[in-house]
């Protein structure tokens, strides 16, 4: 039997029901995500009963300790800010800047630039700038530049410095104190001089000095054979107990093909400083055998040579000396320049007069040493120019010619005059000054010997 309908049945159409039953469950689930305004409010409630329960905590009385801190961090966050301006300000130097790009960099006008190179004739040195260099600027309380320094060079320093209750500046420099030590170097040689020397820990420059002691009577562009060797006695400079450079050879031994030169440099009582033979002979020749420093021969004294460019016989009536354009060439003697200037196919050319009876000419040249021109004097060993391939040339190289009474002869066979030996009246105190020396040397050798056979 099939039941009767009730009356709510009745009254709502099946769909309203299940829509209802559907709103009803999203109210129910609405509630449970969102609680209530009074469990919200007793929620928050607790939250802040928390917060205030643990600033309590936090704020029990301080010990001694804690309230320094609470007072010095009080004073630091009161505390005005620092002037952020540089009081000294270094400045490196980098490729392309000039002294008025590091004014720019420091802040500076070029106006006051140009006061201060004014204000003193050496103050220039401070636009003589290399990259690396370090400039340093000092301002006063009032930020106005005080100072200008800048170290050139381990020993040297230079400074511009403001003039009391003055505008201008001031240059000064500064030279540390070195303490000289004498030093022994010897060396043998395997192939050319440098790489010998650079062995040996002798450096460039007294290497130089060296060739340049020995020059007269050693030519070093073709007499160095494999197995000679050097010794030399020389100054070395330290400071705080580091070398920083050399000074003078005092003694020297150069022992070429078997043959052995000595030198000892000397200083007669009229104070004329020269370099001799060990028993009074002046090493010094009234001309040095090559113009150029370890050049490589590239021709030779000849009447029947063939012109590399006219392609024909001719005299060859010097020696020329092949190396890098730009090479410095020697006056071979003291003398007077008659000529520093092109001269045909010998391209820019120097000769010097030497006396009445000797001159010299350097030729193909790539251009002239400041100083040098017609009439000026010049004195051995001073640089007149540079290599170069002026002329009828074929690649860089000097061509030297030497003349006696208008002669042409050959330099590398011609007997050079000599310069006058130890004056007999300082013959005593050279003996005095010079053996030493030498027996010091001769100890030195006789010690690296024995180091060499252990």
């Amino acid at each position: 039997m099939t039941p009767k309908n009730t009356p709510t049945q009745q009254m709502y159409p099946k769909r309203h029901l299940l829509a209802a039953s559907g709103i009803a469950a999203l109210l129910c689930l609405t509630l449970l995500v969102y609680p209530s305004r009074e469990v919200e409010a007793k929620k928050t409630f607790i939250n802040i009963e928390l917060e205030a329960q643990s600033l309590e905590e936090v704020t029990e009385p301080l010990t001694n300790s804690e309230s320094v801190d609470a007072q010095t961090l009080s004073t630091t966050a009161n505390k005005p800010e620092i002037d952020s301006f540089e009081y000294k300000k270094d400045l490196t130097v980098k490729n392309g800047e000039t002294l008025s790009v590091l004014f720019e960099r420091a802040g500076l006008g070029n106006s006051l630039l140009h006061s201060m190179l004014s204000s003193d004739k050496e103050a220039k040195r401070f636009t003589q700038l290399k990259v690396g260099q370090t400039l340093s600027f000092e301002f006063d309380e009032n930020k106005e530049l005080k100072s200008l320094s800048s170290q050139i060079s381990t020993l040297e320093s230079i400074h511009l410095e403001k003039k009391a209750d003055s505008e201008n500046f001031a240059f000064r420099k500064t030279v540390a104190q070195t303490q000289t030590h004498e030093k022994y170097a010897q060396g043998n040689i395997e192939g050319a001089l440098f790489a010998a020397t650079k062995k040996a820990g002798v450096p460039y420059g007294l290497a130089l000095d060296m060739a340049n002691i020995f020059g007269y009577d050693i030519d070093f562009a073709q007499d160095i054979r494999k197995g000679d060797k050097f010794e030399i006695l020389y100054e070395e400079k330290t400071l705080d107990g580091k070398a920083v450079g050399t000074g003078n050879i005092l003694t020297a031994r150069f022992t070429n093909r078997g043959k052995i030169y000595t030198a000892v440099r000397y200083t007669d009582k009229n104070g004329n400083t020269s370099y001799y033979s060990a028993d009074g002979s002046s090493l010094r020749k009234a001309f040095i055998r090559t113009p150029v420093d370890f050049a490589r021969i590239s021709s030779r004294f000849s009447n029947g040579r063939k012109h590399p460019i006219l392609n024909k016989i001719r005299a060859h009536k010097g020696v020329d000396y092949a190396a890098p354009r730009g090479t410095p060439i020697k006056a071979a003697g003291d003398g007077r320049v008659t000529l520093a200037g092109r001269k045909g196919g010998y391209g820019n050319t120097v000769v010097i007069k030497h006396g009445q009876r000797y001159q010299t000419l350097y030729a193909h040249m790539n251009g002239f040493a400041k100083g040098i021109r017609s009439g000026s004097n010049v004195k051995q060993g001073q640089i007149i120019g540079y290599i170069g391939t002026t002329g009828l040339s074929t690649g860089p190289h000097l061509h030297y010619e030497f003349q006696v009474n208008g002669v042409h002869v050959d330099p590398l066979s011609q007997k050079l005059p000599i310069s006058d030996p130890i004056h007999a009246s300082e013959k005593q105190r050279f003996a005095q000054y010079s053996q030493p020396l030498i027996a010091k040397l001769d100890s030195n050798s006789s010690t690296q010997v024995a180091l060499n056979k252990q």
